[in-house]
């Protein structure tokens, strides 16, 4: 079998496209790689070898009849296991949805194979997007491709643990609060959060519906570009999806930084981060700096109300919508129940670990009669308030420049038990969800002990095309985005 595990996505669609080797070829090394190092890190619930093998071979098919390849037209790809996928299951990492198999595909996963592109399979994440480590799946714990003692993040984990390990070319994912962005920092892989409403949820297993948005996990920009305009656009059936026409993301590549206005919001840059992730981000900055970026500090002084304000809106939709798994209508249903009301409380005792319980039983008392006005009303006021900071700053600067996370990759079970520690991870991330706005994460250095570090840069709504400018020229100039782990 040849190697193929070293290609970008941009030489596997020229690899094929000139014959170098096929669809079912390059399926097959993915699937042999996968079968060979996906026990060591655990990032795959559920890989589909013989459905990707025979579209493999239906591309191969297109090839040799002389047609042009779609643009994803061979390639494989992961997608986390929220993404409803007909006929294969998806479980949402979590016990209550097992053995769920839906009779249709999400928007964005529908969007993706019209493309051409080839699912290899569904990765791990903490139970219904909520935590930050992966270890919150009721399944299994996914391990940093890095360094399998430490968490690959999360939620999406599992997603950037693939992508990390050439598991696939890219993993389709989704953002509530940093679920793509932490973990992509975490595993020195590239992550886009993209503006609310870009991207259809259609068929997305919720989490909170006003906070989760559609994004992937790439080994570059470049990539995350190509992908973008294949899965965005306005979709019927997703009311919350923008009109505006969809651009070629591709263009802006060729722009460069020069003239880019910068800024760093003073309330991330904060004492208390580690000192090796405060050194790569200020190499950064200087490396903006010269390829001609002009840098200002700015300030969004509402960031410190931005954790309890998120975690608040968040429960309170995760009550709302996790209230469907009642054991009747779809998912684990008790079998010991003699009772309608024990049907409910067994199934949803069984079905349900212990942070998706912690949460639902926090939001419902967010949302209840005497404690909305103090708890969820104020959250949406402080919300609003976060949104005004990000537009204030926005009418002055084109992008900010930001930590992902204040440490490096943490130990597996370092933070486990103690769920305020573990909501912390999120500190820097969390802010951009409840504004609506887009945020790429980029790898940018590697601490002593050789983990990855990762910044990311936020922009106003729909601004992704000056987020892949400065991104692209920021890989260009450097290195650390091509940089894999041996796992070998």
């Amino acid at each position: 079998m040849k190697d193929l595990s070293d290609l970008t996505l941009k030489k596997a669609r020229a690899g094929l496209e000139n014959k170098d080797f096929s669809a079912k070829e390059l399926v097959s090394a993915t699937l042999e790689r996968i079968q060979k190092l996906d026990p060591k890190i655990s990032a795959f619930l559920t890989v589909c070898a013989e459905s990707a093998l025979k579209q493999a071979a239906a591309a191969d098919e297109m090839i040799a009849r002389g047609k042009k390849l779609q643009a994803l037209g061979g390639i494989p790809f992961s997608a986390k296991d929220v993404f409803s996928t007909r006929g294969i299951k998806t479980t949402a990492a979590s016990k209550i949805l097992e053995n769920y198999i839906p009779v249709y595909d999400a928007t964005a996963i529908k969007r993706l194979g019209a493309a051409g592109g080839i699912l290899i399979g569904k990765t791990n994440h903490d139970a219904f997007g909520f935590g930050s480590s992966t270890e919150n799946s009721d399944f299994q714990v996914t391990h940093n491709p890095w360094n399998r003692d430490k968490v690959p993040g999360g939620s999406s984990g599992g997603s950037a643990a693939a992508v990390a390990s050439s598991l696939g070319f890219f993993s389709l994912a989704e953002d509530t609060g940093g679920s793509i962005r932490q973990p992509a920092c975490f595993c020195g892989v590239t992550g886009l959060k993209v503006t609310y409403g870009r991207v259809s949820r259609y068929g997305v297993i919720a989490y909170g519906s006003s906070l989760d948005t559609i994004g992937l996990i790439t080994q570059s920009v470049e990539d995350a570009a190509l992908l973008l305009g294949i899965i965005a656009g306005q979709d019927p059936l997703d009311a919350t999806t923008l009109p505006d026409p969809v651009p070629d993301y591709s263009q802006s590549l060729k722009q460069g930084a020069s003239e880019l206005k910068i800024g760093l919001p003073q309330e991330y840059f904060i004492t208390g981060i580690d000192p090796e992730v405060k050194q790569s981000l200020d190499e950064a900055v200087k490396k903006f700096e010269e390829l001609g970026a002009k840098i200002e500090s700015v300030s969004l002084p509402h960031t410190p109300d931005a954790i309890p304000a998120y975690y608040l809106s968040g429960i309170s939709e995760v009550s709302a919508n996790l209230a469907r798994y009642d054991g009747i209508r779809f998912g684990h249903s008790s079998s010991e129940a003699r009772k309608l009301e024990d049907l409910y409380l067994e199934s949803r005792a069984q079905g349900f670990g212990p942070e998706v319980k912690r949460r639902i039983m926090l939001g419902t008392y967010a949302l209840s009669a005497g404690y909305y006005d103090a708890f969820y009303k104020k959250a949406q006021q402080v919300r609003h308030l976060i949104k005004q900071d990000f537009d204030r700053a926005f009418q002055k600067i084109d992008l900010l420049l930001a930590p992902v996370s204040p440490f490096p990759p943490f130990g597996i079970g370092e933070k486990a038990e103690d769920p305020l520690q573990m909501w912390l991870a999120d500190i820097f991330t969390v802010t951009i969800n409840p504004a609506g706005v887009p945020g790429l994460a980029l790898p940018c250095g590697f601490t002593k002990n050789n983990l990855p570090i990762g910044l990311q840069l936020i922009g106003p709504q729909l601004s992704e095309p000056t987020l892949f400018r400065a991104g692209q020229a920021f890989q260009v100039a450097t290195d650390w985005h091509q940089k894999k782990p041996n796992l070998e």
